[in-house]
């Protein structure tokens, strides 16, 4: 997949698992960049790659099964759309919005994912 598909298909695990898990899947930072949310430590491992097949220091036999059960149903969720059309879909998105609106490469918190997404979760 392309390295920006990743980047939005973390994001969005990292988001959900906020809600679902009530825990983070990573501790490092992701960040509000033009093109969407970013975790530099990914990007800086990819950079200069436009599709990626692996990720050097990457393992996921490393996730707990809830961690693997949220990535895996992102993945079913999100996986089949475009890198494009996730990156938009972000932009529409209040946690990526309000980050930009204090400047380009500001965090975009935990608190923050799990308060919007939480607000747009189907009740069950």
């Amino acid at each position: 997949m392309t390295t920006m598909k990743l980047q939005k298909l973390v994001y969005y695990s990292q988001a959900w698992s906020t809600v679902w898990d009530d825990d983070v899947i990573f501790d490092e930072q992701i960040e509000a960049w033009k093109n969407g949310p970013v975790v530099r430590d990914l990007w800086e491992a990819t950079r200069g790659r436009f599709r990626v097949d692996d990720i050097p220091g990457g393992d996921a036999s490393k996730l707990s099964d809830v961690q693997a059960d949220t990535v895996k149903r992102v993945i079913e969720f999100y996986g089949e759309k475009d890198a494009q059309w996730l990156s938009d879909l972000t932009h529409m998105e209040q946690p990526w919005q309000d980050a930009m609106a204090q400047g380009q490469n500001t965090p975009i918190e935990p608190a923050s994912l799990s308060e919007f997404y939480s607000s747009i979760a189907p009740q069950v």
